[in-house]
Parts: structure tokens; sequence; C-alpha cells
């Protein structure tokens, strides 16, 4: 017997499915066909059947039915626990974008007013000085300055919800590197599950696109560090031994992914021998 989503067939006959746009969803998703033996319908199939009328009548019922099955798929992906989180991350990196392109705006407008600050500050990060030239600036330019300072308070509340959204989430990880840098490194690899399934190696490299790309094509020195870069026991390790601590710290980061994804729990002995691990990487010989 042969079976579709709109009915069964077997010796030449066919009986057709009942039911709404649910059922016969349910109905298709809980299919299993040998594709050796499987022999794509098409509409005339269905009105044979007795499924539909015409061609019309079968890709409305059709439609339906992928309508119903889509609705479900995005009500499950919005389930899982790393959705919001994700969202999260963007957001912060999109308010940090916004603040730094302000800032810079801010002080350019600032020096126009007064060129002899640009002399004086030229050394100073712009946004170091916003709250400064705020204390200076009436009108429009201090108003501007005030929404950046807001938009900075709103940006260090969000960081500290999403480090710990983080430990929620993927709590291994984020005892290993913390949660604003788990956070990021989940960002590039989209998602808890494809994190999971990356090896040591990928996730050594996630975000240094741009230096990858230059090593593939220009053959440039190959990246030893991504994100994991940000956490402190890779840029605070010594530069003879850094790309061997990132190496670790990724494969540590790895098992961790899966550990996270499979269990969602925090693992106290392997974070303890992962410690271990990467603080014997971290030694200089």
């Amino acid at each position: 017997m042969q079976s579709y989503w709109f009915g069964d067939a077997e010796n030449g006959r066919c009986h057709p499915c009942s039911g709404n746009a649910a059922d016969l969803a349910d109905r298709l998703l809980s299919l299993h066909t040998s594709m050796d033996r499987f022999v794509l319908p098409d509409w005339t199939m269905a009105r044979d059947c007795g499924f539909c009328r015409d061609r019309a009548d079968y890709l409305a019922k059709l439609r339906d039915v992928c309508v119903v099955i889509a609705k479900r798929r995005i009500r499950e992906k919005y389930r899982q626990k790393d959705t919001e989180l994700l969202q999260m991350v963007r957001t912060l990196d999109e308010l940090d974008t916004v603040i730094n392109l302000l800032s810079g705006h801010v002080m350019e407008w600032y020096q126009i007013r007064q060129p002899s600050f640009s002399r004086k500050y030229c050394r100073t990060p712009a946004r170091s000085l916003v709250r400064t030239v705020g204390q200076r600036s009436v009108g429009a330019l201090g108003r501007v300055v005030g929404d950046v300072e807001r938009l900075s308070e709103t940006r260090t509340m969000l960081a500290r919800d999403v480090s710990g959204r983080a430990d929620e989430v993927m709590p291994n990880c984020s005892a290993l590197i913390g949660g604003l840098v788990a956070a990021r490194l989940l960002l590039h690899a989209g998602g808890l599950g494809p994190l999971a399934r990356l090896p040591g190696s990928a996730i050594q490299v996630l975000g240094a696109r741009t230096a990858l790309f230059s090593h593939l094509r220009a053959g440039t020195p190959s990246p030893k560090h991504g994100i994991i870069f940000q956490h402190r026991r890779v840029h605070n390790a010594p530069r003879q031994v850094r790309g061997r601590v990132a190496r670790v710290l990724a494969a540590q980061l790895a098992i961790a992914g899966r550990v996270d994804f499979y269990r969602g729990v925090i693992a106290p002995e392997f974070i303890e021998r992962a410690q271990a691990r990467i603080d014997a990487a971290g030694r200089v010989p």
C-alpha cells in the first residue's frame, strides 16, 4: 500500500482521507515512505481518489495543510529556550553600534563649537567624553547627549539580562567563558543546536570571519581565535601560548555546548576538569 497525504492507494484502488487541515497535517507528518518505491503524486491522483474536485481544489487543500505545518514549526522554533537569547544579543550589539555612532557624531558636533576641545582630547575615546560634553552643552546637542546616556544605561541593563539568560540557557558554556561571551558565541553559531554540532576548531574561529576569508583567499596568517578572544583567559594569556589556550578552550566549549543542548544543566565535574585543562594550557613552559 502506498500512502499519500490525501489517501492510501493499493492494487489500483484509492481510499481518500477525511478531516480538516490539521488532521491532514498530522497524517502528512506521520508518513514514512521508502523512496525506492515512492511514486510522486499529482493532483490527478487525488482527483481519481475522490479527495478533490479539480486542480484548484487540490492546491487549496494543500495550501491549508502547508500553512498549518508552517505555523506549528514557527511555534516550535519560538518555544526553544535559545530563541529569546539570540534576539537579546542582536539588540545588544545594535545598541553598541548606535551608541558608538551617536557618540562620534556628538564629539564632532561639539568640536565645531569648541575647536580647542579636539586638540586637548584627541586621544581620549569619544564615548567616555559624552558626559563631559553634555554638562557643557545646551539645546539640541544637550538633548542628543542625554539620549546617548539613556541608551548607555539601557545597554548596561540589557547586558546584565543577557548574561543572566545565558546562564540559564547554556550554563556550562557560561561557566567557562562568562554569560556575555557565551551569548555572542551562540549568536554567531546560529543557536544552541548548531553550536552543539560544531567541532572545537570551528568554535575557536567563530567571529573571525574576515580574517579567515583573508587567509583562504590571500594566504595571510590563519586566525587563532575569534569571539573567545574576549575571554580574559585568552586575551590575558602570554602571546607564545595564546593560540594553545584558545585551542584548548574551544575544545572544552565544544563539549560544553553538547552538554547544554542535550542535558541543559550544569555539570560541575566537567567544569572542574575543563578549568584545569585550560589553566594547564596557559602555563608558559
